[in-house]
């Protein structure tokens, strides 16, 4: 086994394995909303208001589409990292050839019903008649490129679930300051509209999902495949789909919410939409740690829980916490003296900066609890509890419905801009004690003669 391309997270001080593997993993991020921010940066100022509006009006149902796949991705390595933290790397390299051929056929069939279907879906979504032709040319070149981010995904989350963050991040930095140069040559050079960016992404995307494919084949001898490991058993693909599904749907649920509150703030007019796109943009940008922390937590949690130490996934759990408390802390301050400074690389429009500050600092005074939804979510997912995790996306859908609903009616925008704090309070309030029922469940199952204590 190559030990320069793996690394066991089962030994070692948590709080220094969470930072090593959790600060590539937000290279990584950051360099991933790069994409999107690029993208609206260029497009809010070359292309204007009605365009930056187009772009984000799609924002929630690509969530939805892309973020369910990114879910499947995620739930698929999990078994591989059980399988790695408990050392069965015969059963692991079946997991990892399975989730290669389902990702494959699930690739295909979303990507197929999501492009027919696509223009019906934004105007279900109220997506404002002077937008919605732009809104089309971008998202349907996204969705055409969903493979792609099975692609890059599946690669990216196996190796990670073999412990190397790092490598995946590089090809990530690749390909964003690929997608700089192609939003540029396209938009400018070309003078392509909305479907320049979304032609860009998806390249970008490829070509860092081509380059992991290939870093595997080469450098993780682990990963040495069969043609034994290529073929579909119905174990093994039973254990993937219970896995990915509830990853993805939890994903997909989540953002429901966040279609049918996008629909709800469609209705506030363009002004509206372009502020929370503005907003959005931002704040995508800074809640990145969160997002690291999370995934750093899934893989965590896989190993440890592969190697029969609940004590220790506990104790990574609440390091994890301390660690994205600090973070919320200094953000909402960053946020509070230079929000407005960071709306202007994507508007010049007075009322649509102010509109989304207001969105900006209602978002950030509660960012400790979004910190908690990721940690203790993907703690649950990685401890093999995937299906307990959808509830809490149930939550959170739940939440931005009575936004969207109750709030958006009665206090317009104001009311719309409350919806994510809302929705990770819901979801807080379930997993936490969720979490700790899943370990007393893995308790009981190990019994007290199997653990490994921390």
């Amino acid at each position: 086994m190559s030990t320069s391309t793996t690394k066991k997270l089962t030994e070692g001080n948590p709080m220094t394995l969470i930072l090593e593997f959790s600060i590539p993993m937000l290279a990584g991020l950051l360099f991933q909303q790069m994409y999107s921010l690029v993208d609206t940066i260029i497009v809010g100022q070359t292309l204007g208001d009605n365009a930056l509006a187009a772009v984000g009006s799609t924002g929630s149902i690509n969530f939805l589409i892309n973020g369910g796949c990114i879910g499947i991705c995620s739930g698929f390595a999990i078994p591989v990292a059980q399988r790695f933290g408990a050392e069965a790397y015969d059963s692991m390299r079946k997991f990892v050839g399975n989730s290669i051929i389902l990702a494959a056929i699930l690739a295909a069939i979303i990507t197929t019903v999501v492009c027919v279907f696509c223009y019906s879906i934004l105007a279900v979504m109220h997506t404002p008649s002077d937008i919605i032709d732009l809104a089309y040319d971008y998202i349907f070149i996204i969705f055409l490129g969903l493979p792609v981010t099975f692609l890059y995904n599946l690669t990216a989350g196996i190796m990670r679930s073999l412990g190397d963050s790092k490598t995946p991040t590089y090809f990530l930095i690749m390909a964003a300051a690929i997608n700089i140069v192609l939003d540029i040559l396209f938009i400018i050079g070309f003078k392509m509209s909305v479907n320049g960016p979304a032609l860009a992404t998806v390249i970008s995307q490829l070509i860092a999902g081509l380059s992991c494919l290939l870093y595997m084949k080469k450098k993780f001898p682990i990963l040495c495949l069969s043609k034994n490991d290529l073929k579909l058993g119905r174990h093994h693909s039973q254990v993937l789909l219970a896995m990915g599904i509830p990853f993805g749907l939890q994903y997909s649920v989540t953002a429901i919410g966040s279609v049918i509150l996008q629909t709800a703030v469609n209705g506030l007019g363009t002004v509206a939409v372009a502020s929370m796109t503005a907003g959005s943009k931002v704040s995508l940008f800074v809640v990145c740690p969160f997002d690291a922390l999370g995934g750093t937590m899934a893989t965590y949690a896989g190993q440890n829980v592969g190697a029969k130490n609940i004590p220790r996934v506990k104790k990574g759990v609440w390091t994890a916490q301390m660690l994205g408390t600090i973070y919320a802390v200094i953000i909402f301050v960053v946020l509070f003296l230079s929000g407005r400074f960071m709306l202007r690389l994507f508007t010049s429009t007075d009322v649509v900066i102010e509109q989304a500050m207001m969105f900006l600092l209602t978002n950030a005074i509660t960012y400790t609890l979004l910190a908690a939804v990721n940690i203790f979510r993907f703690a649950i997912q990685g401890m093999g509890f995937s299906t307990f995790a959808i509830y809490s996306g149930v939550m959170e859908m739940i939440a931005r419905i009575l936004v969207a609903f109750t709030l958006v009616p009665m206090i317009g925008y104001a009311g719309a801009i409350w919806a994510s704090p809302v929705a990770w309070l819901f979801a807080v309030i379930f997993l936490i004690p969720g979490f700790y029922s899943c370990c007393r469940k893995l308790e009981k199952k190990f019994g007290e003669d199997g653990f490994h204590h921390f």
